[in-house]
């Protein structure tokens, strides 16, 4: 286990979840915010970028798994991406439809900040969301992040405007 709040559990992922991540992923209204849901084999590379990232990084985007029951209901964590020529520190949730709206992925981005801040001693963190995507940004504006910027990703033959937000660690 990474982190743990009021009702989730966040840790690596494992070859087990491999069939949550697949419902998360292949549902296109999850994600409509990616250009549509994901084939088997790009499941399978996002899958193995997790696992890079957390022997790279020792950190990634983690499995958010409900106490009550041990059920993975989506991800949350820490990402390394290019913004502004930089990498920066990037917070990135994606969850189940059927757990949107009972205030999970802000419960899981708030103790990833925390981490970032505490544990890994980060500035700043940000979030880089899909200008459409609505339901991302009040997740970050939850968790404390204001608009830094903004820039069109290339991403599955298609231009993506996004919205950079961030937050900076308190002195």
């Amino acid at each position: 286990m990474i982190l743990e709040t009021e009702r989730l559990l966040l840790r690596e992922m494992k070859m087990a979840d491999f069939s949550a991540l697949s419902k998360i992923l292949q549902d296109s209204d999850v994600m409509y915010a990616y250009n549509g849901a994901f084939s088997d084999e790009e499941v399978q590379s996002w899958f193995d970028k997790q696992i890079k990232n957390y022997q790279t990084y020792r950190f990634g985007l983690w499995a958010v798994v409900l106490k009550e029951n041990s059920q993975m209901i989506g991800q949350c964590g820490l990402t390394m991406q290019d913004y502004n020529g930089k990498q920066v520190l990037e917070i990135g949730y994606l969850f189940q439809k059927e757990f949107w709206h009972k205030g999970y992925a802000t419960e899981a981005a708030s103790a990833c900040k925390d981490y970032a801040f505490n544990k890994l001693k980060a500035d700043e963190v940000f979030s880089i969301i899909r200008n459409n995507n609505v339901p991302s940004q009040n997740v970050a504006k939850r968790n404390g992040m204001t608009i830094c910027g903004e820039f069109i990703k290339h991403y599955r033959n298609a231009d993506m405007p996004h919205l950079v937000f961030s937050v900076k660690r308190e002195s």
